[in-house]
């Protein structure tokens, strides 16, 4: 091969592998422009997700807040800082029925703002660990201060003395607030006012609530109906369980309030066993449903305040939810009209102005020390009082051993007492077991109430009227808690109520935290049941 044809060759083959090389970059060009437009095609599609989203979210806080009604907070406008410091909510829950089309009765609560059905106020520590809901009982008499109708522009004087729930009527939520302002010497920072229809809705949003009722329950006018034991109620059946005041206790006003302390109880359990404050998509459904039918004041209708709020109920443990009553006491002059016992309602107040903890208890009183102790020969085996009741034959011996059953309150004659026990356990040997037990504290007058409808949960313990102490020292005896004492009638002095937890032993088994300080109430974690009225 001569010199030209070699270097001919030589050029040939460079040029082929220069159009290999050329293409094979064609190629890898091709395709990063391929993976290039795909990327983009990701991000365009990444963006156009990520703005529907926020359109989304966008759109549901609008919505939200297009939801709300709102009204002045009181007399004298004022914010809280979620941040800072002791937080007060007053919840109020109208009576009126407007949109209700004579569903619920009343002609005249059809139009206007109705009265205050339900007042409870939402006390959240400074510490954000600890809650405290005050139920208002609405027959209550207080002094209202005077009030202008935000919508009518209408003036209402003070007054000295009127029923605590006619403050809506007089001046819409913010004269309500101005009056429990003035009752409890606190500053409120915000109030949430519901209808009907919101706690049927809510009820509906989070799947029901149970309820616990000791007997079947029918009661017309509130429209409840209840088998004995544990149901699950919502819509229009969680309704009325919070509206009844015929169906349970004495008929009166303060066996519906401890109704719904039980049932926002149960709701409080049911949403933090469930995780629904950290679940979007069903906050977003509860949140849609109380919004429709809620008024609040405006500094309320910030849903991010709304938000702040509920984080702040979600850190809060059960144990540390308290429900209590405001104490009050019959008003002779209108047996159906009730007073505010001032020494007792004071301690209450007291302790939240002090965001004080009203599950603590008290300190013991130190015993005397200036008289001298009896010698153990000379101790007796039942108080003087106690003794004093008694004749000398028919006084119980009470042993001084460790293990002895405690001795009655020196003020109390067990043998004078009459009792009875219910077995609602489902186990038909419980029965004996506990009439031994009552015979073996020394109640002298023991009735087998035979076998209960069915089987609740929670031991408890019923009473008629003028037997307030003896309930007490047979809680103490048994270790019940004051949560599970109930006054009602169609009973003979006591009736224990056996239930699921007091299977066996001679004391129920509870470490769980309750209301102290002679406070009615409970705590979110402890289940009550309710007591139908037998006269109804």
């Amino acid at each position: 091969m001569t010199q030209t044809e070699n270097t001919e060759s030589t050029g040939g083959l460079l040029a082929a592998a220069g159009r290999r090389f050329r293409r094979q970059r064609l190629v890898r060009d091709s395709k990063t422009v391929a993976r290039a437009r795909m990327r983009r095609l990701a991000l365009g599609i990444t963006a156009m997700l990520l703005s529907a989203a926020l359109i989304v979210a966008g759109g549901a806080i609008i919505r939200l807040r297009t939801n709300f009604s709102t009204a002045p907070l009181t007399l004298g406008d004022s914010s809280a800082n979620l941040e800072d410091g002791p937080l007060d909510i007053l919840l109020l829950g109208t009576d009126t029925r407007a949109g209700a089309n004579g569903v619920y009765g009343g002609a005249e609560f059809t139009a206007g703002k109705g009265h205050s059905d339900v007042m409870m106020l939402l006390h959240i520590a400074a510490d954000r660990q600890r809650v405290t809901v005050v139920s208002f009982p609405r027959d209550t008499l207080v002094p209202l201060p005077q009030c202008t109708d935000p919508q009518t522009k209408k003036v209402y004087p003070a007054q000295d003395l009127a029923m605590l729930n006619y403050a809506l009527t007089y001046g819409g939520p913010g004269c309500t607030v101005a009056a429990v302002n003035k009752l409890t010497g606190l500053n409120i920072d915000h109030f949430m006012m519901a209808d009907f229809t919101a706690v049927k809705e809510i009820s509906k949003a989070v799947g029901g609530v149970s309820v616990c009722v000791n007997s079947a329950v029918n009661d017309p006018l509130s429209g409840l109906k209840l088998p004995a034991g544990v149901s699950t109620v919502e819509g229009d059946q969680a309704l009325a369980f919070l509206r009844t005041r015929h169906g349970f206790g004495n008929g009166g006003d303060i066996g519906r309030i401890r109704a719904q302390q039980s049932f926002m109880a149960s709701l409080t359990r049911k949403i933090k066993s469930e995780q629904t404050l950290t679940d979007l998509p069903k906050m977003y459904r509860i949140a849609d449903s109380m919004t429709k039918n809620l008024t609040v004041d405006r500094g309320l209708s910030n849903i991010p305040t709304l938000l702040a709020v509920g984080k702040q109920l979600n850190d809060a443990q059960l144990a540390n939810i308290a429900f209590v009553t405001m104490p009050t006491k019959v008003y002779e002059p209108d047996p159906n009209r009730l007073e505010v016992d001032q020494s007792k309602a004071e301690k209450l107040f007291s302790i939240l102005r002090q965001d004080g903890d009203v599950t603590a208890k008290p300190a013991p009183t130190p015993a005397p020390t200036h008289a001298p102790s009896p010698s153990a020969s000379q101790k007796s085996t039942a108080s003087p009082s106690s003794q004093a009741s008694m004749s000398p034959s028919s006084a119980p011996s009470y042993s001084t051993s460790p293990t002895a059953e405690p001795a009655p309150s020196p003020s109390i004659d067990r043998l004078q007492v009459p009792a009875s026990a219910v077995n609602a356990t489902g186990s038909s040997s419980r029965t004996k077991e506990i009439l031994t037990l009552m015979e073996k504290l020394g109640y002298g007058v023991i009735t087998d109430g035979g076998k209960a409808p069915s089987v609740v949960p929670i031991t408890q313990i019923l009473f008629e009227e003028g037997y307030e102490a003896a309930a007490a020292d047979l809680a103490e005896a048994l270790n019940i808690s004051s949560a599970q004492l109930i006054k009602t009638t169609g009973i003979s002095g006591l009736q224990l109520v056996v239930g699921e937890d007091f299977t066996s032993g001679d004391k129920v088994s509870s470490e769980k935290k309750a209301v102290s300080g002679g406070l009615t109430g409970q705590t979110a974690e402890q289940v009550t049941c309710q007591q139908a009225n037998p006269n109804d």
